[in-house]
């Protein structure tokens, strides 16, 4: 007895099923795609969910270990390179119509209501100088890497995490200037309301809540202000979980009618306060060596280049320096510091920790609904993070900006598919991560088991393992049944030709 030619199965079983649920690959056959560019398109999408990399990282996975072949009956053994970049353009050139397709899919097998509409971006870098994509520029990366070219990929999603439509922006790209661009190509249903959309104060511009509310739509953002006023007494308890508690005070502009939500959390108010300490602790370490150096010899003491110093101090500890009264006392015959003192200030209304203030037109809305209807910004984060560390979002190793936008049109793609399945899991309360997923189903393979008989005939069978027992839980959880692939036998006679049974 042998076992020969193992491949992985599990994941790509799932990814595969939760596509053809979707009905992406009857949506491609109607958009022109042959047999050969559908099962490289197909490929693309799947290796980008179970094996994240580049396109010649996902050809050598296709053709060496996965067993995704065998569920498309394709062989990609003869697959060429090239034909997985051409696909990244063609599926990039149909996005309008694959978002739209997949949206209503998505809205129909889920019962989705366009009530919320989320908007945010983030930022990927490039590998290399990216000299032929004009969109890569330097910016402000939320990875930290200043030092790479970066691309901004904007999302619309709906509340329940599923994305509208996606566009890649340059690097260096003013976040208010693309809300407009992003919203204004969503096209409503006649007759139907115009959804709350959902931002983050980098976006909620004035200029923007005007145009929002121009175009009819409601809005809930974070707001921009920095005076957090908060009156206990005034405040409902809108949550109190272990030791965290939140309470919202609602405050109507009677002239706007524009609702602001002051909201205080003890969870945040602990963490800001810890923050607060650890900078408040820096900052007066580093006035106190100042200060003892001003009689010591070859220390700073010259009035301006102390003033200097301590406005460096403040630049660098500029979340708590607006707490410090700093004083100097100059020295007029020598020109230096004769004394530095500091006095820590008592917080004001304005910089009370663990406020944070919400901003809406919504004035039908409760404190709660509108709590937690800010609360789904959170669950675009979750979004951004699957897309760069579970989805291969980043780094990009493209240099031209069209293999750019398909490289990140995949990995869009690739998470509606995730996200379909992540859905149906929580619905049977099965609350895992992409990556645990993958981690679940990663050991199940389809085998071939070879008989050597005593009349010297050989007999294949070849056949996916049995799943485990949490497998199986999973596999129950999807309705999918739980041996992906058919069952294949062969015997072979060396000295005549080979039978199939």
């Amino acid at each position: 007895v042998e076992i020969v030619r193992p491949r992985s199965v599990g994941a790509e079983y799932v990814a595969l099923e939760a596509l053809r649920r979707l009905g992406l690959d009857r949506k491609l056959v109607e958009l022109g795609f042959n047999r050969h560019q559908l099962s490289a398109a197909i490929g693309t999408l799947v290796g980008r969910m179970v094996q994240p990399g580049s396109e010649l990282a996902t050809h050598q996975w296709l053709q060496q270990r996965s067993g995704l072949g065998e569920l498309l009956d394709y062989d990609f053994s003869g697959l060429d390179l090239m034909r997985l970049y051409r696909v990244s353009d063609q599926l990039l050139a149909h996005r309008a119509a694959l978002e739209a397709h997949l949206y209503q899919q998505e809205r129909d097998l889920f019962a989705l209501t366009e009530t919320i509409t989320l908007y945010d971006l983030t930022n990927t870098f490039c590998e290399g100088t990216a000299s032929g994509n004009p969109q890569a520029r330097r910016g402000h990366s939320k990875e930290k890497r200043t030092d790479c070219p970066l691309v901004t990929l904007a999302l619309v999603l709906d509340a329940s995490g599923f994305p509208k439509r996606s566009q890649v922006f340059a690097g260096n790209v003013s976040e208010p200037k693309t809300l407009e661009k992003m919203l204004g190509h969503l096209a409503l249903a006649p007759g139907a309301v115009a959804p709350t959309v959902v931002l983050d104060a980098g976006i909620a511009t004035e200029e923007n809540l005007a145009w929002l509310t121009q175009q009819g739509y409601r809005y809930l953002v974070v707001s921009r202000e920095r005076h957090q006023q908060f009156d206990a007494a005034a405040a409902v308890l809108i949550r109190a979980e272990s030791d965290t508690q939140i309470r919202a005070q609602r405050v109507v502009d009677e002239v706007t009618g524009e609702v602001r939500l002051y909201c205080h959390s003890t969870g945040r108010e602990a963490k800001e306060r810890g923050i607060e300490q650890r900078f408040s602790s820096r900052l007066e370490a580093d006035l106190q060596y100042l200060a003892e150096g001003l009689v010591l010899p070859r220390r700073v003491k010259n009035y301006d280049k102390v003033l200097t110093r301590i406005g460096r101090l403040r630049q660098r500890y500029s979340r708590v320096a607006r707490y410090y009264d700093i004083r100097l006392e100059k020295d007029e015959a020598s020109g230096n510091v004769k004394a530095l003192v500091w006095t820590r200030l008592t917080p004001t209304e304005d910089t009370l920790p663990g406020v944070y203030c919400l901003r809406t037109n919504q004035a039908d809305w409760d404190e709660r609904t509108l709590w937690h209807t800010y609360t789904m910004l959170t669950d675009l984060e979750a979004v951004f993070r699957s897309l760069k560390s579970e989805l291969g979002l980043r780094p990009i190793y493209h240099h031209k900006s069209a293999r750019v936008d398909g490289h990140l049109f995949i990995s869009v793609l690739a998470y509606h598919l995730v996200h379909s399945l992540r859905i149906q899991l929580k619905a049977q309360g099965i609350q895992l991560s992409w990556e645990s997923l993958r981690h679940q189903f990663a050991g199940q393979e389809r085998v071939t088991v070879v008989l050597h008989r005593d009349d010297g005939q050989i007999y294949h069978i070849r056949k996916a393992t049995r799943p485990e027992p949490h497998q199986q839980i999973l596999y129950n959880a999807l309705g999918l049944p739980h041996l992906p692939g058919k069952t294949e036998k062969t015997l072979i006679d060396p000295r005549t030709e080979v039978s199939q049974m």
